[in-house]
Order: structure tokens, then sequence, then C-alpha cells
């Protein structure tokens, strides 16, 4: 487990930005099966989800389409709510951080790791921002 002191600003840049932090299997199990679209994002304490996952997350948010539900949960913190959330995204491979864009509990759109390492945020937003107005 990472020390709080580390996690809590990184979790709050999401809140800040309309996210939910969820921490329990429960309140997992709610979200993604909630009616309409929901974007999950697994955070983490890397460098790629400091550098260009969580910018290009909030930018995606500032699209004319976007998801009815946004959530996070943090890897290395979150441990239940983590692994529960990695079950709605099978048959990806636990992944941190993650994107999962889910309609009406069905994972419709998923950006692993290695789709994070190596690209802008803007790039990462214009991914989600396409697949917003394909499926929100």
């Amino acid at each position: 487990m990472y020390p709080q002191e580390l996690t809590a600003p990184m979790k709050q840049e999401l809140v800040n930005a309309g996210f939910e932090s969820i921490e329990t299997v429960e309140k997992v199990d709610e979200a993604i099966n909630s009616k309409g679209t929901v974007l999950c994002v697994i955070n983490s304490v890397c460098g790629c989800a400091a550098g260009t996952m969580r910018p290009g997350v909030i930018l995606s948010t500032k699209h004319n389409k976007v998801p009815s539900k946004m959530v996070t949960v943090f890897a290395g913190v979150d441990g239940d709510a983590v692994n529960q959330a990695r079950k709605y995204t099978l048959p990806y491979p636990p992944s941190s951080p993650s994107i999962g864009l889910f309609k009406d509990g069905t994972l419709v759109h998923f950006i692993e790791r290695h789709h994070i390492e190596g690209r802008t945020a803007e790039m990462i937003a214009e991914n989600l921002a396409m697949a917003f107005d394909e499926y929100c």
C-alpha cells in the first residue's frame, strides 16, 4: 500500500475534475452496473499516470459528449475495489493505469497501460472523445 500522503493529491486531481473516488467492492459494482455510460479510471502513482493519463482523462471531460458517471479506483491503495474493477475489464490483463468505458454494465472501450505509455495527454483525450461520441 502506498502512503496516503503520496496518493491523496493524485486521487484529488480526478475528484476535482468530477470523478467519484470509490474504495469498496460494492461501490464498484454499483457504479459499473448503473444505467448509462460509466468511465472507470484505474489510477496509479507511476509517471505515465501523472504525465499523460490523468491530464488526458481530465481533458476528455471537456468534450461535448461525456459519460453519465465517472469513477476512479487507485491501484496500490484501494486493493479490493481495484481487483473488482479489473474483473469487469476481463479479458484484458490487469493494468494500471488503465481506463474503461462501460455502457449499461458492459465494457465497450478499454485503454491499457501500453496504450498510455508514450502517448500525449491530447492523444489519450482524443481516443476517449471518439469513444464518447460512439457510446455516450
